[in-house]
């Protein structure tokens, strides 16, 4: 999946534009919310509330805003009722989807996230369709400075990981999704702090494409998540290096 991490982190570079616009902000708040609402709203119990917080942090939402959406979430803010929907479907190439989005209003979105597939090439499919392709895995991050890889093979095979892959910028640390909370309660409990710390589809396999496909590919991609109320998307392609390329220059 080493094409696939190269765009995703050239797009992790770009965000700091969409949080510009309110997009980052308005997704790490759904998610503070949701966080909130399923398991309630103390960070030290609450896993994933601990992940979306840091994850908010890290587009600089505002802390009172931050504590706004989890007072929603818990219910001691009237907040709109947020139904979690993954939508599947298949794009330009016959690549994988997977779209996680987080509605007020299922009947509009899955009209925009059909009609969003239909107009770059791709069709909305049904569930259950794309979905056996990927598998959840709990990814922390950690900065290259300070880890060779001996070290922190070590420091994750004792927090409960299973596997560090090189994704060149950083380390990439992966679990079962259902070790998630004690791995990362291990990390917390050595002092050694990810970067990032959450949950992800990751697919079992990946197709190549060419230029004009990977093209075709990413603007759908960058559709579903202009979308307001798209949380993440996930898909299983690998770009060749010339789109690559055209994604680092523009980024």
């Amino acid at each position: 999946m080493a094409g696939h991490s190269k765009w995703a982190n050239i797009r992790v570079r770009k965000g700091a534009q969409d949080a510009k616009r309110g997009k980052m902000f308005t997704r790490a708040a759904k998610e503070i919310m949701l966080a909130a609402r399923l398991g309630g709203g103390d960070p030290d119990s609450n896993p994933r509330l601990r992940n979306a917080i840091q994850s908010a942090k890290q587009v600089n939402l505002p802390k009172d805003r931050i504590e706004t959406a989890i007072k929603k979430g818990t219910g001691e803010l009237q907040a709109e009722s947020l139904e979690e929907i993954v939508y599947e479907g298949y794009g330009p190439g016959g690549a994988a989807f997977l779209a996680e989005a987080a509605t007020d209003n299922k009947n509009r979105t899955v009209a925009d996230i059909r009609h969003i597939f239909s107009k770059r090439g791709g069709n909305l499919g049904e569930s259950g369709s794309v979905a056996w392709m990927f598998d959840r895995f709990g990814v922390f991050t950690f900065p290259k400075e300070g880890w060779d890889e001996e070290a922190m093979m070590e420091a994750a095979l004792e927090a409960g990981a299973e596997d560090v892959i090189d994704q060149g910028e950083y380390w990439e640390v992966r679990c079962p999704f259902e070790d998630f909370a004690q791995v990362q309660a291990a990390f917390d409990e050595s002092g050694h702090n990810p970067d990032s710390a959450r949950s992800a589809m990751i697919p079992q396999n990946t197709i190549d494409v060419d230029a004009e496909t990977g093209r075709k590919l990413m603007a759908l991609v960058e559709a579903l998540e202009e979308h307001d109320d798209v949380q993440n998307v996930w898909a299983n392609f690998e770009l060749p290096d010339e789109v690559l390329a055209e994604m680092e220059a523009s980024a």
